[in-house]
């Protein structure tokens, strides 16, 4: 920095004893005014040397001082001396000005250094604008959406049999393999059947024996008819002959009906599949006695086609459930998910809504059969159960993920045309395969954040996503997410 200093100093007009201040610097070739130093060469030249003596007098005796003070001299066309001024005020404050100019101008200048690194230590402190944050946005979509009642069941097997035994007897061959598909009738088990054969062939002997005292009895009686009728027997005789007539047809009878349950009783020994299924895990070996008393029987046969699902729904769903029955006239269809959501089992249709809500529980039980070709619904399963209410035409949806769920109910990041981003309250009918169905809170085609929902604040710039860049977002915000 240059500090320009500026002395004062005197002019003398000719003729005139007045003095004007003026703050501009003394040129050197000046015809009026005339620093001492020039003042000396002309006293050397054009002035006597009683002139210096008194000059140098008068200057001494007005500055007090031999060392410090300055000499003006102003001079006319004729280069006469008019007036000698020795002007003591400017020795006097340019050793005061000076040092007081220097201090400030010292001052000064570490004012303007100081504000100058102020300055610049202002500019970097100041923050970075943030850089947009990177997020994975999604689009809100308009379609028809289908609208479910979901819920969870417990799959049922239309028919499941025990196969047990009706006889006692040792069991003399397993003809069937744990798993095998069989049909009604196949043959399962061999109970020895040599008991009951004999038994059988007992009474078989018996109706012959029978049988045969029958017919010679109605030989007598059609005898003792004739002779009766010529008057050669009496009619007691008849009459016995009739009553052992009877008789006999009655044995015979019995005869018939002993050999029919001996029949059953060896129809029992063969164990039989009662249904068409599948069977399970054999119950009991080879050589083994079986009888009625085992509860366990020999294996049980479950019937896979149909098969039934039976899950529950909360009571406040009855009412649609009956109103859509009444509007539709059809019955409703039912599809079968696992657990996880991720697989479609099968598709069936509602068969039966209980008649009675679960006071425990409060929910009302529904019955949905299912033809299960593909054997994917296997008893005792627990499946999510999913009723087809209605389908709701030009809904709204998103991804799942666009959903976040706060203190006031659900809400969404909506991506505003300068990509800065606005919290959004929303209203969630359903989320079903991943996509949420919107009541309210959204319209079409607008952008929402899918991803990255965590490191957002109302106002934050953001960088759009797209393709790989968008699965690595995706992999690393479920990595850093904070577990709920």
């Amino acid at each position: 920095m240059r500090l320009r200093l500026e002395q004062h100093h005197g002019i003398v007009e000719p003729d005139v004893n007045v003095i004007h201040h003026d703050t501009r610097r003394p040129r050197r070739n000046s015809a009026r005014i005339l620093p001492d130093r020039q003042f000396r060469g002309q006293l050397r030249t054009g002035n006597t040397d009683a002139d210096r003596v008194a000059d140098h007098g008068h200057r001494w005796a007005e500055s007090g001082s031999t060392s410090d003070a300055h000499h003006f001299v102003a001079r006319d066309k004729h280069h006469s001396v008019k007036h000698v001024f020795i002007w003591e005020e400017s020795v006097m404050k340019k050793k005061v000005v000076i040092p007081s100019v220097l201090l400030i101008a010292a001052l000064a200048a570490g004012g303007l250094h100081f504000a100058h690194i102020h300055a610049l230590d202002k500019v970097a402190a100041a923050p970075a604008p943030p850089a947009p944050v990177p997020v994975v946005a999604a689009t809100v979509t308009q379609h028809d959406v289908p609208i479910y009642l979901v819920g969870v069941g417990t799959v049922i097997a239309y028919n499941t049999d025990i196969v047990r035994a009706q006889i006692q007897g040792q069991i003399v061959s397993i003809n069937f393999t744990e798993g095998q598909a069989v049909h009604a009738g196949d043959l399962l088990a061999q109970i020895d059947p040599r008991p009951y054969q004999a038994l059988l062939d007992q009474y078989n002997g018996n109706l012959d024996r029978d049988e045969a005292q029958l017919k010679n009895a109605h030989t007598n009686l059609t005898r003792y008819t004739t002779l009766g009728d010529k008057g050669w027997a009496t009619p007691q005789l008849i009459e016995t002959q009739q009553a052992q007539v009877d008789e006999l047809e009655a044995a015979v009878k019995t005869d018939k009906a002993l050999i029919d349950s001996a029949n059953v009783q060896l129809s029992y020994t063969r164990l039989t599949a009662p249904i068409d299924g599948v069977v399970g895990i054999r119950q009991i070996d080879v050589g083994n006695i079986i009888s009625p008393s085992n509860t366990n029987g020999l294996v049980v046969v479950t019937q896979l086609h149909p098969i039934s699902l039976i899950f529950t729904l909360p009571e406040t769903s009855l009412p649609q459930i009956q109103l859509q029955q009444q509007k539709t006239k059809t019955p409703f269809t039912v599809f079968a998910y696992n657990q996880d959501n991720t697989m479609r089992l099968d598709q069936g249709v509602l068969g039966l809504v209980n008649n009675e809500i679960l006071q425990t529980t409060g929910s009302i039980q529904l019955k949905a059969n299912f033809d299960n070709k593909e054997n994917r619904l296997w008893p005792g399963e627990l499946v999510n159960a999913r009723l087809l209410l209605d389908t709701r035409h030009n809904g709204l949806t998103v991804p799942a993920g666009v959903v976040q769920q706060g203190a006031n109910g659900p809400y969404t990041w909506v991506i505003n045309p300068d990509h800065t981003v606005a919290v959004r309250k929303i209203k969630v009918a359903q989320i079903s395969d991943g996509q949420a169905l919107i009541d309210s809170g959204l319209s079409a085609n607008e952008q929402v954040v899918a991803d990255g929902q965590y490191k957002l604040q109302p106002g934050t710039h953001v960088a759009l996503l797209h393709g790989k860049a968008a699965q690595e977002q995706a992999a690393q915000d479920a990595m850093q997410a904070p577990i709920p």
